[in-house]
């Protein structure tokens, strides 16, 4: 007989091989998670979609707005920036304060945003201190982790676990209940990464030419059109060249005219010089048809998009909530959406050349692009938007600083921090009226307060929020939890945290965090009902261990976003932070007991 419990734990499996092969977006498992629950009348209708009505989930979506808010002061971009000659002058030390500040601004506001205003200011700031960015991107990236394990508002999955609590008829986390275990692995972490961990970073990707880097030297050439009715008097878009060699046409030379990034429409003539991004072992082929310029061996490749040239080079990050996540450049229109040619893709430790317009595309993959200069601005506009698709590594633009404007928000977030804490209305209350004062201050519209919302999150909460009170309806949670405090009878509290820990801790290396904290959060509850213990140093257990992903590239937002903009290696990660995760590990048994008692 197929019980609740068994379909329960079959959606559950499902689910996580769905977010471990990111075959499907999160988004899109999680409500396929609460139309499984539903359906199979686990759960019901109600208690499938009160998770879009649950505080947490309401407070994780407020929290986008204010974190949008402070981005949009350029206050983060004017402490970064002025901390270029402290790089030049002490890198270790300015490291160390580089991490405490990202870490800080993290307690407070999403990390996610925070990491992507810092990627290309860390990589002009690598520039010009002649530091390799592969030493400062995966120390970013660690330190707006740990800071977001300091408070509950510091990252959605402490707002998940605190939610989960309550509606177990628990007290959830105040502002500061995380604040005792974070705190210290905060400062140990930043401690180890500046220290112990920046002789195990690597020294990749310096200041080279990004042609270089990318290795384009053969996959551009330019070609001059031949005297042949197939390619000669030929539009673009009907050009076999340009459909069957999946090639791209960057620029057009006819006389004295340059025509940069011509139209599909533009017919080529015999005797116009191509500049083309395409395998040139293949152009040799068309003999017939064009003839390879080959004088100097390679094609002269423009700049870094400073330049005030007919075309500039930039390197766009995708983000974690970007469009572009899981279609292809073909999909999201991109030659004709952002005038550029793509010319090459980082994905993870891969630079890809070819059918580069049918490569399903991931959050942290980076798109060498060649771009009308005259559009670099645009570009940048549509960067500095809370809910752009990328980064732009090359991009020298920053935000105007508002003091008015910042201290505004800063008092508005600094106030619903201390109404919070005091008890006086729940979190995600003080929240909702920070997002009204923000609005009536004119510091955001409603508009880009919807826009700074990362929806993703949402649904991927509430689905996690459905699964969770599954397994408390099928009773999963209790046979879990017996499972795991049977073995461990007697063991004491120190081998229960600690089990719990590395599970929580496995699990998140793989696959979201917030998924993991819901299913390993009605389990430390049950658990905690089984041996008559408060469930609370369980919970903060689980909190933090989900939260502290440094082992792997995909197991944290964040990582994945420094992954290919820093040319790292999967294994870069384990090598860094193995010695960190076992850290926090140790130190969280310790003190968990310690200040939570157990």
């Amino acid at each position: 007989m197929i019980t609740p419990a068994i379909i329960t734990l079959l959606v559950a499996l499902v689910a996580v091989l769905l977010f471990v092969t990111e075959w499907l977006t999160v988004d899109l498992i999680a409500m396929l998670i609460i139309v499984s629950l539903v359906g199979t009348q686990v759960i019901s209708p109600t208690e499938g979609l009160a998770g879009f009505s649950n505080g947490a989930t309401l407070t994780v979506a407020f929290m986008f707005v204010l974190s949008a808010a402070l981005l949009k002061t350029g206050a983060l971009q004017l402490l970064a920036s002025r901390m270029s000659d402290r790089f030049r002058r002490r890198p270790q030390y300015a490291t160390f304060l580089m991490m405490l500040l990202v870490a800080a601004v993290s307690a407070f506001i999403n990390n996610t945003p925070v990491v992507a205003v810092f990627i290309p200011i860390v990589h002009r700031i690598a520039v010009s201190a002649r530091i390799k960015p592969s030493r400062l991107l995966i120390p970013l990236s660690f330190a707006s982790i740990l800071g977001g394990m300091c408070t509950l508002i510091g990252t959605s999955t402490n707002i998940l676990v605190s939610g989960i609590a309550q509606d177990h008829g628990l007290p959830g986390f105040s502002v500061f209940t995380l604040a005792p275990i974070g705190v210290p692995l905060l400062i140990i972490g930043v401690v180890y990464l500046t220290y112990l961990g920046a002789r195990l970073l690597p020294d990749r990707e310096g200041e080279g030419d990004l042609a270089d880097r990318f290795a384009l030297h053969d996959y551009l050439a330019e070609i001059v059109i031949l005297n042949n009715p197939r390619v000669a008097g030929k539009r673009i878009m009907e050009s076999p060249i340009v459909r069957e060699l999946d090639m791209d046409i960057i620029e057009v030379r006819r006389d004295q005219d340059v025509f940069t990034l011509p139209p599909g429409d533009f017919r080529l003539v015999e005797g116009d010089t191509l500049k083309v991004r395409c395998d040139r072992e293949k152009i040799k082929s068309l003999k017939d048809w064009v003839r390879l310029v080959d004088q100097s061996g390679s094609v002269k490749v423009m700049g870094t998009g400073l330049e005030r040239n007919n075309s500039s080079l930039v390197e766009m990050v995708v983000t974690p909530n970007s469009e572009f996540v899981g279609k292809t450049l073909r999909e999201v229109d991109f030659r004709r959406s952002y005038r550029a040619v793509p010319l090459a893709i980082r994905q993870r430790e891969a630079t890809l050349h070819e059918q580069l317009y049918r490569l399903p595309l991931m959050a942290g993959d980076v798109i060498l692009a060649e771009v009308k200069t005259h559009y670099l601005k645009e570009l940048q506009r549509i960067e500095q938007q809370q809910d752009s698709p990328f980064i732009l590594l090359s991009s020298a633009a920053l935000s105007d600083f508002h003091p008015a404007r910042f201290y505004f928000v800063l008092t508005t977030i600094v106030g619903l921090v201390a109404v919070a804490t005091a008890g006086l209305v729940p979190i995600s209350i003080a929240a909702l009226a920070g997002v009204c004062l923000l609005v009536l201050g004119r510091t955001l519209t409603m508009a880009e307060a919807y826009e700074a919302v990362d929806w993703k999150i949402v649904f991927l909460l509430a689905g996690a929020l459905s699964l969770g009170k599954a397994m408390s309806n099928s009773g999963l949670d209790g046979q879990i939890a017996e499972l795991m405090t049977g073995n461990l009878q007697g063991s004491g509290p120190y081998v229960l945290i600690a089990t719990l820990y590395f599970i929580t801790n496995l699990l998140t290396e793989t696959m979201s965090n917030n998924a993991t904290a819901a299913l390993l959060a009605p389990v430390a509850i049950a658990a905690a009902q089984q041996i008559g213990v408060d469930p609370m140093p369980l919970l903060v257990t689980v909190s933090i261990a989900a939260s502290a992903s440094f082992m792997t590239p995909v197991g944290y937002q964040t990582n994945a976003m420094v992954y290919s903009a820093g040319r790292y290696r999967f294994l870069d990660f384990a090598r860094i932070g193995g010695p960190l995760n076992l850290i926090c590990w140790g130190m969280t048994t310790l003190l968990v007991p310690y200040f939570f008692g157990l």
